[in-house]
């Protein structure tokens, strides 16, 4: 059966037999990264690292440490975590980049770390950044990390694969941050939530990797897993520049990648969930927001009523290389920086800024008036200087402009590519190159029908159960978030028992909910279940309220993620959800139906009221979890066999 390239990556990074069954999408699979990257996040990871007993790594060359994201903090106690974590590098053997190298994922494609056709993971969102040079780059939670750690391996469902061919050639002053946002803004009803995104076709040669590389970064922006270019000879040669800059790029390795490269494409006619065709000619400079990249508009729409800004940046792990900063030079070269505007500048990394700064375009920007910051994340992340103020509007190339992300809640945010950025700072309201205002997007869109699955039984290990049963308790909603299942005013409760945190689940969702839930029922919701806040009680409570697992048409992938570690488990049947919304309406947000259903994890089947519904089977992986009890409890088994 063809493969998609996610699917052929999965495979070559499998913790278990690799002769086994060829990995698909929906299976549950253990996988063991090239690399885990941790930042200033590493501390706690340490900590969930200790408390599994844990004593030294799996394998020292697995982890990486960078330190990026509160790096203008030089108070005693920062400085005191960032000494801790050096010190705990250095007496594990892991590779170790100080505060002022730069952000760790401009780090780990800079060394050779995130790497074409591997799968590397890092403990935050934007992992997604290394499917910019071919890698599988995807998220972790920080007790993942731990496990990491401690054994080498984690688990992943390989998501639904939606492929975005991108046909045509962007017109001069267009860049790939415009791809990303016009992507975000015309499908913006979840359309890849929780999916990995192939980007194929033509118009992928005339690319820059710098272009790629924020496309892949904002993946996580559209709601996608991993966002995945293939290896083509415009990445072959950028890498044979590289040879020798770095330990990790040698000539003998990128010769092995050039043989390879053939390999690290999806087949024809490989199984995507859907296609997304966008004629890249007909893109133009254009902005998201305020406080939302699923509101896109071309700037040359603003030009009857325009949009006055405070501040503007020009920084991040999106837009902080050396092509941006040559684009924004270009614009402000012998402009000036408007009188009221303030312009924040910082590169990616140190490396960047030196090659920016022997190119003359640094400086250029520093005579136009930009204010320059450390490499780092900084005020992406609304820490250190010049983060907006109450009133304040921002121009940003950065990834996200969630309210109150980059400073205050009472200011406005706006996304664009690096140039419109940089007009906009000169111009004091956002703006952008002239000559656009053409015709609207040319883009198709197409589901394809799911590819059947062989019947195979699925073997069930020791101690997780092949046959589960409970009545079905319908709560029809869709995007049912953690806040509804667990409220927020308990979450950093460290005092609550495990029966009081049973006694106020779904509180927020339904107060009915305790008076109607037995235990033994089986919860069945509807789509992207558990969205919204990371929280791991939202999958706890439930668990400790007797539930023995959660039906949805789907889920929020934290949320999964969460519940497995912890092991509670999670299926997916938008087959049984779709039956019960015509078989069982109701206006009440919580409703007995009276149906017990059988759960088959052998062959990864739902029956229930003479009907049958298929769900996404679970496999060793994820049985290992729920049959331990959680990660951490799996994690300590394997320690002490070892």
């Amino acid at each position: 059966m063809p493969r998609t390239l996610v699917e052929k990556i999965v495979g070559r990074f499998l913790a278990s037999d690799p002769h086994g069954p060829v990995p698909r999408c929906g299976d549950y699979v253990a996988l063991r990264p090239r690399h885990v990257m941790t930042h200033d996040n590493t501390a706690a990871v340490m900590k969930k690292f200790t408390s599994l007993g844990a004593e030294a790594m799996a394998d020292p060359r697995q982890p990486i440490f960078t330190l990026d994201h509160n790096v203008q903090d030089l108070s005693e106690g920062n400085q005191a975590k960032y000494a801790d974590i050096e010190a705990f590098a250095d007496r594990m053997g892991v590779e170790f980049f100080p505060a002022g190298r730069g952000i760790g994922h401009q780090i780990m494609v800079e060394e050779g770390f995130a790497w074409p056709g591997t799968l590397v993971v890092a403990s935050d969102s934007h992992s997604n950044l290394y499917g910019g040079i071919g890698a599988l780059g995807t998220p972790v939670v920080r007790t993942d990390a731990a496990a990491l750690w401690a054994t080498g391996e984690t688990w992943w469902q390989i998501p639904p694969v939606t492929q975005v061919v991108l046909e045509g050639a962007l017109a001069e002053g267009v860049a790939g941050k415009d791809i990303i946002v016009s992507l975000c803004g015309i499908f913006a009803q979840d359309e890849v939530l929780n999916h990995a995104v192939e980007f194929t076709g033509p118009g992928i040669a005339d690319l820059s990797i710098e272009s790629r590389l924020s496309i892949a970064n904002m993946t996580t922006e559209w709601g996608a897993l991993a966002g995945v270019f293939p290896v083509d000879n415009r990445l072959l040669n950028w890498y044979r520049k590289r040879v020798g800059q770095y330990a990790s790029i040698t000539q003998e390795a990128v010769d092995k990648l050039a043989a390879e490269a053939e390999q690290l494409v999806a087949d024809p006619d490989a199984p995507y969930f859907q296609t997304i065709q966008l004629d890249l000619a007909t893109v133009e400079p254009c902005i998201c927001g305020p406080d939302t990249v699923k509101i896109m508009q071309p700037v040359s729409a603003l030009a009857e009523n325009p949009i006055r800004i405070d501040k503007a940046y020009l920084l991040s792990c999106v837009n902080g290389r050396l092509e941006d900063f040559a684009a924004a030079a270009e614009v402000l070269q012998g402009a000036q920086v408007a009188e009221h505007v303030e312009f924040w500048i910082a590169a990616a990394s140190d490396q960047v800024q030196q090659q920016a700064e022997a190119n003359g375009d640094w400086q250029t920007l520093l005579d136009a008036g930009a204010r320059p910051l450390p490499a780092g994340c900084g005020p992406c992340i609304g820490m250190g200087a010049g983060l907006l103020e109450d009133g304040e509007v921002g121009i940003s190339a950065t990834n996200r402009n969630f309210q109150g992300r980059m400073g205050s809640p009472k200011a406005q945010a706006y996304l664009a590519s690096p140039r419109v950025v940089a007009a906009s700072a000169a111009a004091g309201q956002i703006t952008g190159p002239d000559g656009f205002g053409g015709p609207p997007l040319s883009f198709r869109h197409e589901v394809h029908p799911a590819p059947a699955r062989k019947s195979e039984p699925i073997p069930i290990v020791e101690g997780f159960p092949a046959l589960l049963e409970g009545e079905l308790l319908f709560c029809n909603a869709d995007n049912l978030n953690t806040d509804a299942i667990y409220a927020g005013k308990y979450t950093y409760r460290e005092d609550m028992t495990p029966e009081q945190m049973a006694a106020v689940a779904m509180g927020n969702y339904d107060p009915d909910f305790q008076g109607l839930v037995r235990e033994g029922d089986i919860l069945v919701g509807g789509f992207n279940f558990g969205t919204g806040s990371s929280r791991e009680q939202a999958a706890t409570a439930l668990n400790f309220r007797g539930i023995p697992l959660v039906c949805a048409g789907s889920f929020s992938a934290t949320y999964k993620r969460n519940a497995f570690n912890n092991g509670f488990s999670c299926v997916d049947s938008p087959a049984l959800l779709e039956w019960l919304r015509q078989n069982h309406a109701s206006d009440a947000p919580t409703v007995r139906t009276g149906y017990v259903a059988q759960f088959d994890f052998a062959r990864g089947e739902i029956r229930v009221a003479d009907q049958s519904f298929p769900f996404a089977p679970l496999g060793p992986a994820a049985q290992e979890l729920v049959a331990a009890g959680g990660l951490e409890n799996l994690v300590r088994k394997r320690l002490r066999a070892s």
